[in-house]
């Protein structure tokens, strides 16, 4: 078993232990593992009606109801924009591509606005449409004799991001007395999550990062372009399925948390540092750490300005700026492959 594996998988479980751990309220370890035992034994009591379950902990609705589902939906949600970064520098062959910068998850926001005005039931699909469409203006507008230089795709995302916000913020401020809600699921937030949620976006995670785990020589191939369809790519419908899968993914993750940056920027490249390009050993990896990452950064949001709880999406900011910068200084230098 490589190394990297069981190291990523001791991370996860350290960062989410850590955002079930910390919190307003002070609770101890054996809390924590108290509550989660009694809950797994009464959902397993529900089928299995001889199970005795015991007397509910002391700390059970805090841990069980509130932190753990908003902490594995933060998990998934990170896997899941990890993920599509990874497919998403793979498939417009650039090292700077991310569904945050490229204008995905702006795009994505203008369905979910909507679909949070007109039919908040269907937000899902709302954010998935939009994202799409936004996937193909911004891969279409920076297309280039069949490349797509770093130049024109941050262009073209900057400004197909621009104009989605705009759009977006049009339709929050319409909300007039909801708007303040909106605004702070537009910034990227957990706040308020449930199990509903989190099961929604497992069944999404689950259908979608394992496509791409399932396609990691597709992605390496598909890096080669044109010249891939002599390996015996059928690059045509590839890229289509990617397209798909990065819309999937990215309107989820949206319509379930808001729009939160970087996260598929900085998990791709950190571990591309540590591991190299092979998607083999890059995507699950990416995934795993985008976890990671993002419960650690929701652990931030709630702790750093207590009492205040600041929106998830100003922290991953805060930490994928400058790696951002970086990554365009390297990309200067002729450090950086595309």
């Amino acid at each position: 078993m490589k190394k990297w594996l069981p190291a990523l998988i001791t991370l996860s479980i350290i960062a989410c232990f850590l955002g079930v751990y910390i919190g307003s309220v002070n609770v101890s370890p054996s809390d924590v593992t108290g509550s989660i035992s009694y809950g797994i034994k009464s959902a397993l009591a529900r089928l299995f009606p001889s199970i005795e379950t015991g007397e509910e902990p002391k700390y059970f609705i805090i841990i069980w109801k509130l932190r753990l589902p908003r902490v594995l939906l933060a998990y998934l949600v990170g896997m899941s924009l990890a993920s599509a970064g990874v497919a998403s520098q793979a498939l417009f062959k650039n090292p700077l591509a991310d569904p945050y910068i490229i204008g995905v998850s702006a795009g994505a926001g203008i369905g979910a606005a909507l679909a949070a005005i007109y039919a908040p039931a269907h937000m899902g699909a709302f954010a998935l449409v939009f994202a799409i469409i936004s996937v193909f203006v911004v891969y279409s507008v920076s297309k280039v004799d069949g490349h797509i230089p770093v130049d024109t795709l941050l262009l073209a995302g900057i400004a197909y991001g621009f104009l989605a916000s705009a759009i977006t913020w049009y339709l929050v401020i319409s909300q007039g007395e909801k708007a303040h809600v909106t605004w702070m699921w537009l910034m990227g937030t957990f706040n308020g999550s449930d199990w509903g949620d989190v099961g929604e976006m497992f069944i999404i995670a689950l259908f979608g990062v394992g496509f791409l785990l399932s396609r990691w020589r597709e992605l390496n191939l598909i890096l080669f372009g044109e010249e891939s369809i002599a390996l015996g790519l059928d690059v045509h419908l590839y890229r289509k399925l990617f397209i798909g899968v990065i819309a999937l993914l990215t309107a989820f993750a949206v319509s379930t948390a808001g729009i939160i940056g970087f996260v598929g920027l900085v998990s791709p490249h950190v571990i591309r540092i540590i591991l190299g390009p092979n998607h083999r050993e890059l995507t699950p990896a990416s995934a795993l750490f985008g976890g990671a990452l993002l419960v650690m950064a929701d652990l931030l949001a709630r702790t750093v300005a207590k009492p205040t709880e600041l929106p998830v999406g100003i922290i991953t900011a805060l930490m994928g700026a400058p790696f951002f910068l970086y990554l365009l200084m390297k990309h200067k230098r002729g450090e950086l492959y595309s």
